[in-house]
């Protein structure tokens, strides 16, 4: 078994920019002996509870973050031309960070979509 785990990766669910199927990724995690993968979408969580489950059955320990679009500004400006958002991943510690990470996803694309889903 290996110590190495994946901690930033995108799926399908990264849309327009990811590739990979869940369950590519967990055959391949399984392959390789890693004990756990990060899944890391995007912007969303739109693939986390398939993954959480289909991580559990293979054994794997399931770690669920994102990648968030930040700005420097308020994610509530749209002044156009001002720039362009940074990446931040980010990774649940457990149920109370998963939550968070909830309530992150649903303010950006609520309050901070412009062209992407951004926090600040």
């Amino acid at each position: 078994m290996s110590d190495f785990v994946h901690l930033h990766l995108h799926s399908q669910f990264s849309l327009l920019d990811g590739a990979n199927r869940i369950d590519d990724v967990m055959d391949s995690a399984v392959e390789a002996g890693m004990p756990a993968v990060a899944l890391t979408d995007h912007g969303n969580m739109f693939g986390a509870i398939e993954f959480y489950n289909k991580a559990r059955a293979r054994g794997l320990k399931p770690l669920i973050g994102i990648e968030a679009y930040t700005t420097p500004w308020s994610r509530h400006d749209r002044t156009p031309g001002k720039g362009s958002s940074n990446h931040l991943v980010l990774l649940a510690k457990n149920e109370t960070g998963y939550r968070n990470l909830l309530k992150l996803t649903s303010r950006s694309y609520l309050e901070g979509f412009y062209y992407k889903p951004r926090i600040d």
